[in-house]
Order: structure tokens, then C-alpha cells, then sequence
């Protein structure tokens, strides 16, 4: 993610080397770089599946332009590698999730916001959720340490210019706030992390000035007013309309008799969900030997199915019985999804200061062996 703040910092780093000897190793530098990328590419098996052409088409695109946007504001080798740090960021938590089996889109990169990946599954819990988030931090890490190595072997400043930033932008990443990893990893630590995060956000705000951070924590606040400061609102009933419609020509034909328009009754009903976490209603109508079923809009506990309005029509020229039910129901809160052991509460817990205290100490010592300056 890059802001006014970042573009400020990218323009005052010191990017180019000063004489030709130390050009000569930057080029040497950006060589071995990219003769480690095409290597990677060419024996990573994971790597060449994503190179098929529906699935790599819209992300490569979408880098190409990032690449553009940034050296609008940067060199071309700097916006270069600054989408290049990126890239491993989001493919540490394509791996992760392909690890436990979420199907995930590939990265989609967003010019001074950064990139993401979807999840076409959602986890089971948050320890899952958590284990996908901490991938980009930690490959992304790896990518920075990697490239810090090459700038103190090649005393390059483009390259500890790229490894502060990559370092940083993981660093920020972890940020206990919602949709930034760290607001994922919380939840398999302890939720009042975000309430750390709110509060630590706001002041990353003010420094930073950023407009879309200030966005993004606008959010994240709005969303856990909508947790807990509106949850008895939420526990309240609600309702919902469904429309069914029921062949009765061949009904009327048998005897059967027809409810009227002012009809009303209560349905039994039962209620399942498949494998993507949509919830099903079935509602059973014996007296017309009628089964149908419905969807629901969240996540819900079922409280009854009444009929409220019946209506004959005709449907491709055959009668029908148009019957739509009022369901009743409770958003169900799934507090099971937070519940961790304390073993791996800690284990996460552990990993996640970790991380963020050799985050913090790889910036100061590129700052202090490569001399970049915020």
C-alpha cells in the first residue's frame, strides 16, 4: 500500500548510486535479481501453474500497470521491485491457504493500494484465518531479507531503499485492524487486540497522513460498532419474505382442497447448509404435498415459517399457487469460530510480536548499514 506519506518517502530515499563503480554494481545487483526470478519461475512447479493464461492474464495486467503508476512517482527499477515485494507479500498467503486446503484467487494489484487475493472458501476458524494471514508476513519478510543480502553484497542503495520499504510495508501489515493481517491474525491471539488497533491505527494515521489508511480504519471501527456496541439490536427477531410457487391444476383435478387468499398458518420447516456456507430453509406443506426451498440472506437460527399471502396465478398456462412465507429469525454469531486453545493462542501470539520486533529491528538496521533515511 503506498499514500502520500509513502510517495513522499520513496521520493527522498536514495535511490541512485552516486559514480560508476557503484552503477556498474547496482547493475549487477538488478541482474542477479532477475536471474534469480527467472530461475524461480522456470523450477517452481506452484509458480508455472499460475502462468496459464486465464488465471495470469488479469494479474499480470494488473502488475504491469502498477509497475506504471509507481514509476510515475519513483524510477522504473524502484516501482519495479516495490511490485515485485508485493507479489511475494500475496503469494505467502496463496501458499498458506493452498496448505490447508481454501481455494484462493491469484494477487490483484491496485496502484497505490496495494494487492489481494480472494478466498473462495472462507476459513473454518480463526486459527485457519490466522495461518493465512501470517503468509504474507512472512514471506514477504523472506523476500525483504533476500534483497537486503543482495544490497549489502553489491553495496546497492536502490536495493536498501526496496528492503526498508518491504520490510515497512509487512511491518504495517501487521497492524492488529481489519482487513490488514494483523486484524486476521488477532482473531486466533485475542480480539482485544483490535481494540489495540483501533487505538494504535489512528496514531499510525496521523503520521503516516494517509488517506486510504484512514480508510480503511474508518471501516474497521464501523465494523466492530456493528459487532458489539449494536449486538443487542442484532439479537433482535427479523424477517424475511419468500415466494414459493405451487402447481395446483393437477391438485384441484384430485380433490384437493385449495386454500384461499387469507389463509394463514405456520409451516414445519427444516434448515441446512452446503459446503460454501449457504444456508437452505425447506418448508414442507403436507395438505398439498408440497416441498420447497429457499436461501437465506446470513447465517441464521430459524424461528418459524408462517404464510403471509396466498395468490393463484397462471405460470406457462397452468394454475399455480403463489405462497409467500414470513421467516423468522436470529443472525446466528458464531462465537465457536474464536475459540482457540491457549496453546495456540500463545503460539500465534509468540509469532506474531515476534515477527513485528525483527520487522522493526531489520528497518533500523538498514537504516543504519545502508544509510536510508525517512
Amino acid at each position: 500500500m503506498c499514500d502520500s506519506r509513502e510517495e513522499e518517502t520513496i521520493r527522498r530515499l536514495r535511490l541512485l548510486p552516486d559514480n560508476k563503480q557503484e552503477q556498474k554494481k547496482s547493475s549487477g545487483a538488478m541482474g542477479w535479481l532477475g536471474s534469480g526470478a527467472v530461475l524461480l519461475l522456470l523450477k517452481g512447479k506452484a509458480l508455472l501453474s499460475l502462468l496459464k493464461l486465464g488465471k495470469i492474464a488479469g494479474p499480470l495486467i494488473s502488475m504491469l500497470v502498477s509497475i506504471w503508476a509507481y514509476a510515475l512517482v519513483s524510477p522504473w527499477e524502484f516501482a519495479a521491485g516495490f511490485v515485485a515485494l508485493l507479489f511475494v507479500h500475496e503469494i505467502g498467503h496463496v501458499i498458506a491457504a493452498k496448505r490447508i486446503g481454501l481455494p484462493v484467487s491469484a494477487p490483484l494489484f491496485i496502484p497505490f493500494m496495494g494487492a489481494l487475493i480472494t478466498m473462495k472458501k472462507q476459513p473454518l476458524d480463526a486459527r485457519e484465518e490466522a495461518y493465512v494471514a501470517f503468509g504474507g508476513p512472512v514471506l514477504g519478510s523472506i523476500g525483504a531479507a533476500v534483497v537486503f543480502g543482495a544490497a549489502y553484497y553489491y553495496h546497492s542503495p536502490l536495493l536498501y531503499s526496496l528492503a526498508y520499504i518491504g520490510f515497512f510495508l509487512n511491518l504495517i501489515n501487521l497492524l492488529p485492524i481489519h482487513p490488514l493481517d494483523g486484524g486476521r491474525i488477532a482473531t486466533a491471539v485475542s480480539r482485544w487486540l483490535w481494540l489495540v488497533g483501533l487505538v494504535g491505527g489512528f496514531v499510525v494515521i496521523l503520521y503516516l497522513k494517509s488517506v486510504l489508511f484512514f480508510i480503511i480504519w474508518l471501516l474497521f471501527a464501523y465494523d466492530l460498532y456493528k459487532k458489539y456496541i449494536s449486538q443487542r439490536k442484532r439479537n433482535q427477531g427479523h424477517a424475511v419474505l419468500k415466494s414459493f410457487l405451487i402447481p395446483i391444476e393437477n391438485l384441484q383435478e384430485q380433490g384437493y382442497l385449495i386454500p384461499g387468499p387469507e389463509h394463514r398458518r405456520d409451516l414445519p420447516f427444516t434448515t441446512y447448509s452446503d459446503l460454501e456456507r449457504q444456508q437452505y430453509v425447506g418448508v414442507h406443506w403436507e395438505n398439498l404435498d408440497y416441498y420447497g426451498t429457499t436461501t437465506m440472506p446470513v447465517q441464521s437460527l430459524i424461528r418459524k415459517v408462517r404464510i403471509a399471502q396466498l395468490e393463484q396465478i397462471y405460470v406457462d398456462m397452468k394454475l399455480h399457487l403463489k405462497m409467500q412465507c414470513e421467516i423468522s429469525f436470529t443472525v446466528y454469531d458464531n462465537e465457536k469460530y474464536y475459540e482457540v486453545p491457549a496453546a495456540s493462542r500463545w503460539r500465534y501470539g509468540i509469532a506474531y510480536f515476534a515477527l513485528a520486533g525483527i520487522l522493526g529491528g531489520m528497518m533500523y538496521l538498514v537504516h543504519v548499514v545502508g544509510n536510508v533515511n525517512l
